[in-house]
């Protein structure tokens, strides 16, 4: 059995919560992405960290490349605890994900994401340059990836583990590219749209594009910073101030 959760669900926290917020990594990357924003939500808001296979505790399993082979197990492992409010984030690679996770619930009739918020990740009818060259070799993948700032400095010094980052990331851009195929339907519930105002990879309005994926309101929100503003503490806090908007009065049932 495979574990997409970084954090047991079965962790009791008080009060109850009322909504659970499934976050969903960037490509290259894992469920530590989001390490720190437990602390920066409310007592009554779970967050989970949503692990893909083939990083972190998950090295050893082999990464999904294929969007439907993705979607069909977050349904069998996730679907048991989208029954009460939820909310999807997701980062670049994750943005993707979340948006096709919760069209394919949609799909199939389930209760709707509260909301679902898109950082980093230019609207899937646009092209994107990092997408395209997933199947470069590593040289040619290393160059693309420092061109545009996403790999950190310091794993120039550390060979093996910049060998593991470039395996995963260019299966990750595959299932990207898998991901943005297919037709771009509109969700049912709110869209919100997260750009950092120096991202070079996503742009502002290549994030604002997202406004034609939902038949319900959108909203586009700038942060300071460039690709990884995930990092920082303003995009939980705005999170966090919508869930209080949107969340139900009383607490979810925990499964």
């Amino acid at each position: 059995m495979t574990h997409y959760l970084a954090v047991s669900p079965g962790i009791p926290e008080l009060p109850q919560p009322t909504v659970r917020l499934f976050c969903f990594h960037h490509a290259g990357a894992g469920a530590l992405t989001f390490a720190r924003w437990r602390p920066r939500f409310p007592l009554d808001v779970q967050v989970l960290p949503v692990r893909l296979p083939g990083r972190e505790t998950r090295l050893r399993e082999p990464r999904i490349t294929d969007s439907g082979q993705l979607l069909a197990e977050l349904d069998t492992h996730l679907g048991p605890l989208l029954e009460g409010p939820h909310a999807f984030y997701g980062h670049s690679l994750g943005a993707l994900v979340a948006y096709r996770f919760a069209l394919h619930r949609a799909r199939a009739g389930h209760r709707p994401p509260l909301l679902v918020g898109v950082g980093a990740c230019a609207a899937p009818h646009l092209p994107t340059a990092l997408v395209e060259q997933a199947d470069l070799p590593d040289e040619g993948l290393l160059a693309v990836l420092a061109r545009y700032g996403t790999l950190p400095p310091y794993l120039l010094e550390r060979p093996k583990w910049l060998s593991i980052l470039l395996s995963t990331m260019r299966d990750d851009l595959r299932l990207a590219r898998s991901l943005r195929e297919g037709p771009g339907e509109r969700l049912p519930g709110p869209l919100y749209g997260f750009a950092g105002t120096e991202d070079m990879v996503a742009t502002v309005p290549a994030v604002a594009a997202w406004s034609r994926y939902t038949s319900a309101a959108f909203d586009l929100r700038t942060v300071a910073g460039g690709h990884f503003f995930v990092r920082d503490a303003e995009l939980p806090a705005l999170l966090a101030a919508e869930l209080r908007l949107l969340s139900p009065s009383h607490p979810i049932t925990r499964t």
